[in-house]
């Protein structure tokens, strides 16, 4: 609740947590977030508003609803802020799977009857078989490509439904560091957990979670050029969220690119398939998390942030 002067009279516990704030009496303590300040300042009873903006966890979108009193004679607003990047995720997910649905169905409608086809007609006898053998084999390893590709989409729409348990995170973290040596040409990278306490838990899909984290780490020795240091913390906020960081020291991404890399099939590499971000992110979503890419302003390292609520 605050008056026309920007003085905050009553909050709760929850808006100083969403702001990062442990007092709060004056919209001028928002100068770090202006575009806040700016919006609270000028608002007005029934307005219904969305404003970006930057926190030490990440980004996010606020929506606030403003609503009007008297309180001793004196004009009061009533803002409710609520974040609204989990059902920005969920729209975005399900926009994305509505797609990949629709693609797959028809492109696998058309690939299927050419493969066949393709399989007949380097069988048949003709005088000139050794062309058409060689046409349609040309014919059959193109289609074969792109049911591959289409594979790629029914990854992103057929995630197992998840069996969360209560599992120990540090030595999690410290076998997905193993794996990832086996896995990946990591023999010139470092990889450690800088920072996890011995009983810090999360109630999530334990195998999910590891190929989330498995992805991330093999980006990170792949963004370093195979030499480097891959870090990973994990701990829990004055939210009580368990958060793990997973940072590298390779080159930094691009903000352009930074906007897209969690959009399905969007890719920096020759050979990528685009998926491993954007099926990493549903993960998370359904796990009753998220994951970001945090600002370079708060960090200077690239890194990604799962964060279970």
């Amino acid at each position: 609740m605050l008056n026309s002067a920007g003085a905050v009279y009553q909050k709760n516990r929850a808006a100083l947590q969403m702001l990062g704030l442990e007092v709060f009496t004056h919209l001028r303590q928002l100068k770090g977030h202006p575009e806040l300040m700016e919006a609270l300042a000028q608002c007005g009873s029934g307005d219904k508003l969305q404003v970006d903006m930057t926190l030490p966890r990440g980004k996010v979108t606020l929506s606030l609803r403003v609503s009007g009193m008297m309180l001793r004679g004196e004009p009061m607003r009533i803002v409710a802020l609520s974040d609204i990047n989990r059902a920005l995720d969920e729209r975005e997910i399900t926009t994305w799977m509505k797609l990949t649905r629709v693609m797959t169905h028809e492109i696998m409608n058309s690939l299927t009857p050419i493969t066949s086809l393709s399989e007949t007609l380097m069988t048949m006898p003709d005088d000139n078989i050794d062309e058409i053998r060689q046409g349609m084999s040309t014919i059959y390893s193109t289609s074969r490509d792109l049911i591959g590709f289409v594979a790629s989409y029914r990854k992103l729409t057929h995630i197992p439904t998840p069996c969360p348990r209560l599992f120990n995170v540090k030595p999690f973290l410290e076998r997905m560091i193993e794996l990832a040596r086996y896995q990946v040409e990591a023999s010139n990278v470092r990889m450690t957990v800088t920072e996890c306490a011995d009983d810090l838990i999360v109630y999530a899909d334990e195998n999910l979670v590891a190929q989330v984290v498995t992805n991330l780490l093999k980006n990170a020795v792949e963004a370093m050029n195979h030499k480097g240091e891959v870090t990973m913390k994990a701990y829990s906020d004055s939210n009580e969220s368990v958060n793990i960081e997973i940072a590298n020291d390779g080159p930094r991404i691009d903000d352009e690119v930074a906007q897209q890399i969690f959009v399905p099939f969007f890719t920096t590499k020759p050979s990528g398939s685009g998926i491993g971000l954007s099926l990493s992110k549903q993960i998370m979503h359904l796990n009753g998390g998220t994951l970001t890419l945090r600002p370079y302003s708060s960090c200077s390292n690239t890194t990604f942030v799962l964060t279970f609520s």
